[in-house]
């Protein structure tokens, strides 16, 4: 297949905070939720760090795993969609270039400047092919490296995440551990997500406590699970 490049201003922030976000959550309430039903099982410190640590690495590569996965199936479905879109540029024109005066006409231009910017897209297949899956599939193209940036991004900071609540239990005997691995986790989350907000739109304070009260009452399922198998 013949590579059709496209040119890229942007830095993609939006990008890195949401695979930011989604590792360094998810890292951190599921390793929560292990260690505080391990904790309420057991109160043996070896156990739950045991137990911890085991759901760190494991969480972790598995959140790569899964960004990986996802960012090569999006990877594979623009270049299905790519050559897709140039077989009927060759096979059907008459019907890409109404497909493309549709697209102008509905962004406001009509007349004799409708037309031209049609014919000045159209005389370019790397335009035309781009401006086709730009606007109406409303696609954006998935480069090797954008790939392997996001499955080191959502490993990261799943790992960064998943150490949050297991760090009390190192210093601390397992009553304190418990209680400060839920307040340090509490404020992780919130900062996380007022970050999010102040980066993106929204309420920081709203976000903070939103992504807050998400991730404790999760992780507290698995404190009410270790409850009913405690010994």
């Amino acid at each position: 297949m013949n590579n059709i490049l496209f040119e890229h201003t942007e830095h993609h922030k939006g990008n890195r905070l949401s695979d930011v976000i989604l590792g360094g959550q998810d890292g951190l309430v599921n390793t929560l939720g292990v260690i505080l039903g391990v904790a309420a099982a057991s109160q043996e410190t070896r156990i739950v760090l045991a137990a911890g640590l085991a759901a760190t690495f494991a969480e972790s590569v598995s959140m790569a795993a899964v960004a990986y996965t996802s960012k090569m199936a999006e990877r594979d479905y623009f270049k299905s969609e790519l050559e897709r879109e140039k077989r009927e540029i060759k096979e059907i024109p008459e019907m890409e270039v109404e497909e493309i005066r549709d697209i102008y006409r509905k962004k406001g231009f009509h007349g004799k400047l409708l037309e031209q910017i049609v014919k000045v897209i159209t005389s370019n297949e790397k335009i035309w092919l781009q401006t086709m899956m730009r606007d109406e599939l409303n696609l954006e193209p998935v480069v090797n490296k954008r790939v392997y940036k996001s499955t080191f991004y959502v490993g990261i900071s799943a790992l960064s995440g998943s150490l949050v609540p297991l760090m009390p239990f190192i210093f601390l005997p397992i009553s304190l551990g418990i209680y400060l691995s839920i307040i340090l986790s509490a404020m992780a989350l919130f900062i996380v997500g007022a970050i999010k907000a102040r980066i993106t739109v929204g309420n920081w304070g709203k976000s903070g406590i939103e992504l807050m009260l998400i991730g404790i009452v999760s992780a507290l399922i698995g404190y009410g699970v270790g409850l009913i198998f405690k010994v």
